[in-house]
């Protein structure tokens, strides 16, 4: 159903419009978050496709913060990216930079999950692991309520991904905290590595 660019033609992509590390360390935690809520919600099958909607989906926002959600569908047109591609990418700016409401749960799971990987690896960096593997919920739940942490993390998003998925925050925090247990080693040997 869905039609994949390729992970190679992907991560080309995405590292011809974005250098920074902050944003790089994002689409990948992003893409291991997605592949990893792609098997627990029973869309194994999909798991490629939703891997790669979470590394696509700030394709956009290095170069052209104004446009993000908007620019990114033009280049990902431009480059041969199906339909459900560019959607699923910029349906995760509902609300506040496009009208493309998140309808498939793999939408509803990228919408819920891109401000909240966030905040969570805010909370991970305040402690003196600096990682998410002894992360509990509640160290999260006490900083989502703390307006002034992580400012740029929007608690509203957050909030109306949860209600989306028709999950409360509590099961969202946690299932997001072990999905970056998932993928944390492999993004951080990739960095060790650049």
């Amino acid at each position: 159903m869905f039609e994949k660019m390729g992970r190679e033609r992907a991560w080309e992509l995405l590292t011809r419009y974005n250098e920074e590390p902050f944003h790089l360390r994002h689409a990948l935690t992003v893409e291991g978050v997605m592949a990893y809520f792609a098997d627990a919600l029973g869309y194994g099958g999909q798991k490629e496709f939703w891997a790669e909607v979470g590394l696509l989906h700030d394709l956009d926002y290095e170069q052209f913060p104004e446009e993000h959600c908007i620019k990114s569908q033009e280049i990902l047109r431009e480059n041969g990216a199906g339909e459900d591609l560019i959607r699923a990418t910029a349906s995760h700016g509902w609300g506040h930079r496009v009208d493309i409401r998140p309808e498939h749960e793999m939408e509803k799971v990228l919408y819920a999950v891109d401000e909240l990987t966030g905040l969570i690896g805010a909370v991970a960096l305040m402690r003196p692991s600096k990682s998410v593997m002894d992360l509990e919920l509640k160290s999260v739940k006490k900083k989502f309520k703390t307006p002034n942490f992580a400012a740029g993390c929007s608690r509203e998003v957050i909030s109306r991904g949860a209600e989306l998925l028709g999950w409360d925050l509590d099961r969202l925090i946690g299932e997001t905290i072990l999905a970056m247990r998932s993928c944390e080693e492999p993004v951080n040997r990739f960095f060790e590595g650049a």
